[in-house]
Formats: C-alpha cells, structure tokens, sequence
C-alpha cells in the first residue's frame, strides 16, 4: 500500500523536439563554479541566482532522499518496525551518497501528546516512549553527524491523506503557519536544517469554472498557493531568517480541472510540478535569497502521461521540463530543488525517464538539487531505494541516481564523537553496494594499531558502544579484522560496519564486503549493541596485533 497517494491534473499536449534518442542532449550547463565544493557545505544556506550556496559562497548541490512516515497514522519514520534499526538506515543513506534527508509529516504528529506507533523496541530501545518530535530531534541530530542537511516537509495536514489547499475545514491556515514557526524555533540554530517544504504537492480541485483548488497569481487569497507560500514563507523567516523556503508547483494554474465540454485546454501537470506561472507571479519573500522552488515529477509508474506516448519519446521530455519548471534555472531566476521524483522501473519507458531527467538536471556541484522519492520500499507506486528487507539496496535504481549523488562529508561511517546517544544499528550491510575500486593486496601491516572506545548509550540490561581503531602500521590491511574480549555475561546483540560475531568472551569484527582495506593511518568504527553490564572491550587486536 502506498500511504502518500498521488492523483494527477488534467491532459498535456507532448511537445516533441527535434528526434528521439535514448539520452537526450539537454542538460543544464555544469561550467565549473570558482567556489564549488563537495558535501553540503558549511553553516546556512541562502541562494544566489540559480544556484544555492553556503555561508562562504561556494556552490552546493543538495542530492538527497526522501524518508517517508511521520506523515501518516505511524507519526513516524516508516521502517522502524524493521529488524534495521534507524540509525543504521541513515549510515546507508549517507554511504550511498544522499547528502539531504527530506522528512515528510503531517499537522497530527507535531500536535502535543502525538503518539509514535510502529516501532520494533528490541531492535531500537532507544526510542521507547519518545514523541514523534523527539524521534525527529534524534534522526536530525544523526544525519548531522553524517555531514547530511534536512528539509522539513509539510505534508499532509492530517493523516488522512493530501488536500488540494494548505488548509482544510479541520486544519486552518493559522495551525499551519503556527506549526511552521514552532518547527523553526525549535531547529534555530541547528544548521544540520536548513529549510521549510511549505505544503506538499497543492493541486487542483473541481472543474473550471467552478474551481476550488490551489491556483497560481489567480489572487484569490483562499486559493491562491502563490500568496499563501509568501504568507507562510515570510511568517517562518520571521522566525528563522537564515531558512530556505521550498516552494512547490500547482498542477493547474486555475486551480481547476480543465472542462473539456467547453473547448477548454489548460496545460496542467503533476501535483505540485506546475511552477509556468512562476516567473510572471514570483513568490516575493521579505528575506532576500531565500527563495528555492520544489517541483515534483513522476514516471509511468504513477500515472501514464500523454507525453510518454510521445512517438520522439524521450526526447520531447526536456522541452515539457523547460516548460514547467527548468527555465527559472536556465534563465538564473531561482534554483530548483526537485523535491520528488521517482519510479518501480518496471515499464521499460521509465528507465529512460530516469535516465533523462537525472542527466538533465546536469552533473556535478552546479546541477539542480532533488531529494529522491523514496527511501521507503512500501512506496506503492514507485518502491524504494530500500528493498523490503529496509537493509538491502535496489541497486537498480541506485545504478542510475549514483553518478549525480554528491556525498555528505564523513558520510562513510559512524561518527564516534558528536552522535546522539544512540541506537542499535544492524548486524549486516546491504549486500549490493556500489561499485568501488579496492587497493590491491599488500603484505600485512606490520607496527601496532591504536584502539579508542566510546560508550554512546546504555539502558536497564543493555549498552551501546563504538570502538575505533587505527591502523598504525606501514602497508594495507586486505581484509581486516578487529577482535577483542568482553567479560562473562556480556552478549552481542548487533554490530554494525563490520560483520560481527562472538563465540565465548571473543568478539571478531571481520571487514564487510563495501570496505575491505584498511591502509596505513586510516581507522575502522565499528558499532554494536550489547546485552549486560556496560563493558569496554578489552585485548583489542587488529589483524592478530595487539592495540
């Protein structure tokens, strides 16, 4: 079941370009930046033309990804249930390559005495009785320490499902606003989250004339999304200046559907992709270089559009993106955050899609940023990166995304100091990761290594831990391993970054399979939980040498 459902506005005549080709030749232009950098840069973000940028001025491309659940009945992460416990999760969002965590929620679960369901308390004890707030608090406290940045969405205003408008009969335009400004004053300061996804996907509803959806520059102020992402943008950044506010689309710009008795042809769209209208009636914000618009964009997975069937197909594609969305960048109005995009590949036509629409964003830190949909593998209409498993990857799919991802800086592994007190993380790594180039074998490191350990939870019967070692030696370890001891009564629950086992009082942490070598002054985290007194392992040996 998909819990995000997502209907689609009226018929767009394909445009079609020149001639078909399996990639088509249009993507935006990627001249390297004078100030461009890797990761997602340093403190808060603001735009500059059509590009985003950090508090020094170098050019940032967000890659990111969608993790779904707090928006609907769960009020929380999706997947939590799962035998992968959160944080682990996030390591493999982070080791892939997604710099940006785009976390939906609805009104429902930012309400006082919101209840988090869905969760597997063995595997995630640290979780037990906390508020869907607070569970945010610690995924966003841990995608910080990865390097990543997060984008709030607002996604639904209940539960229950999408609304056309911000507001609904249950739900006013002063709840919403309300909720946007609490969220930004409990993140100020806190640079890991660097903006607001106003509402998700505003559509149209009703038929032309009698229209009652979100229109754009139609200056109806109970419909018009335009005006209200500047009330909303304008109210947060009263609040929390140094925020990006994410515009999304309409999907018909009257706001209705187009009533094809009368001759009518409106061009409409995906929900929330429609921004045609943007550069006639921009979004005007009181806080200069703040402004990024979100469009959404979908295969055939979710909807057969008519320009699929497009006999130029794909390359009529580039002039239909130009015109939704693309010019604002090609003509350095504003960036684009495409803030979802996503397919199950299983039409043949939507590889190519992917294909296309990820190469026409452009290559390197100058691209257009995006936050893939999803992470989550129960996505009914698109599936996941995440198989069903929440452990292993749809290497597919990621194939595709991965030469456009830039990863967050110290997004290989766990970072052991500056971490939230944590979670379990779990006992194996995605089996297909992606391709990496190892070093070749070299005889094995000789001298001594350096092992530190840092406790990162305990609990009634239980602990969490990290130990680091560092390879002091002179030539690479292909593969390593790491062993020490725990006293009697001590048990492994879960080890992650290693493939972790213990037989007796020995614990052995043997290289997985995506990080074999460990080369000279490089160093190993390897995280578990453990059941028993609090204990720091003891006798810790790399390759047989003791530390």
């Amino acid at each position: 079941m998909h819990f995000r459902p997502k209907a689609i506005g009226g018929a767009l005549a394909a445009l079609a370009t020149a001639a078909a080709g399996v990639l088509v030749a249009a993507a935006v232009s990627t001249t390297p930046a004078a100030a461009a950098v890797g990761g997602t840069g340093t403190g808060y973000l603001h735009t500059s033309g059509n590009k985003i940028v950090d508090s020094t001025g170098a050019t940032v491309r967000l890659t990111g990804i969608n993790w779904f659940g707090m928006e609907t009945d769960n009020k929380t992460f999706h997947g939590l249930w799962s035998s992968n416990p959160w944080r682990s999760q996030l390591d493999t969002m982070a080791r892939l390559g997604y710099n940006t965590l785009r976390i939906p929620y609805s009104d429902d679960s930012v309400k006082s005495g919101a209840v988090a369901t869905g969760i597997n308390d063995y595997v995630n004890p640290d979780l037990v009785g906390l508020s869907p707030l607070q569970i945010l608090d610690r995924v966003i406290d841990y995608a910080g320490s990865k390097g990543m940045r997060v984008i709030l969405d607002r996604h639904r205003p209940t539960s229950a499902g999408q609304s056309a408008l911000w507001y609904t009969s249950a739900v006013s335009e002063t709840t919403w606003i309300n909720n946007w400004k609490m969220l930004a004053q409990r993140y100020a300061g806190n640079t890991t989250v660097i903006g607001a996804d106003l509402h998700n996907e505003p559509h149209a509803e009703g038929t032309n004339p009698n229209a009652t959806g979100a229109c754009w520059g139609c200056g109806d102020t109970n419909r018009d999304w335009r005006l209200a992402a500047e009330r909303a943008g304008n109210a947060i950044l009263g609040v929390q200046p140094n925020w990006l506010i994410f515009v999304e689309g309409v999907s018909c710009p009257s706001g209705g559907e187009p009533n094809v008795w009368n001759g009518e042809n409106e061009d409409c769209g995906w929900w929330g992709g429609n921004l045609s209208k943007a550069k006639d009636f921009p979004v005007r914000l009181n806080v200069a270089n703040r402004l990024v618009y979100s469009p959404h964009e979908y295969a055939i997975s979710v909807y057969h559009q008519k320009w699929f069937d497009d006999p130029t197909y794909p390359a009529n594609m580039p002039a239909i993106w130009d015109k939704y969305w693309g010019y604002l960048y090609k003509q350095n109005i504003a960036p684009i955050m495409m803030g979802e995009f996503g397919t199950t590949l299983q039409d043949p036509k939507d590889k190519v899609w992917l294909q296309n629409l990820l190469a026409y964003t452009g290559t390197g830190v100058n691209g257009m940023s995006f936050t893939y949909w999803s992470w989550n593998p129960n996505s009914g209409d698109t599936g996941g990166i995440a198989n069903d498993d929440w452990t292993t990857i749809n290497q597919a799919k990621q194939n595709i995304i991965q030469p456009y991802l830039i990863a967050p800086v110290g997004g290989g592994n766990p970072s052991p100091t500056g971490t939230p007190t944590g979670t379990a993380s779990p006992t194996s790594r995605p089996t297909t990761p992606p391709p990496t180039t190892a070093p070749p074998t070299t005889p094995p490191a000789t001298g001594r290594c350096a092992a530190t350990y840092n406790q990162t939870n305990a609990w009634q019967g239980g602990f969490q831990g990290e130990l680091t070692v560092k390879n002091n030696g002179t030539g690479t370890l292909n593969p390593w391993t790491v062993t020490w001891t725990w006293p009697s009564g001590v048990t492994l629950a879960s080890g992650w970054n290693a493939t972790v086992t213990q037989s007796g009082t020995t614990v052995t942490a043997a290289a997985p399979d995506w990080a074999k070598t460990l080369a000279p002054g490089a160093s190993v985290t390897i995280g578990f939980t453990a059941n028993g007194t609090a204990s720091a392992p003891a006798s810790v040996k790399l390759n047989g040498t003791a530390c």
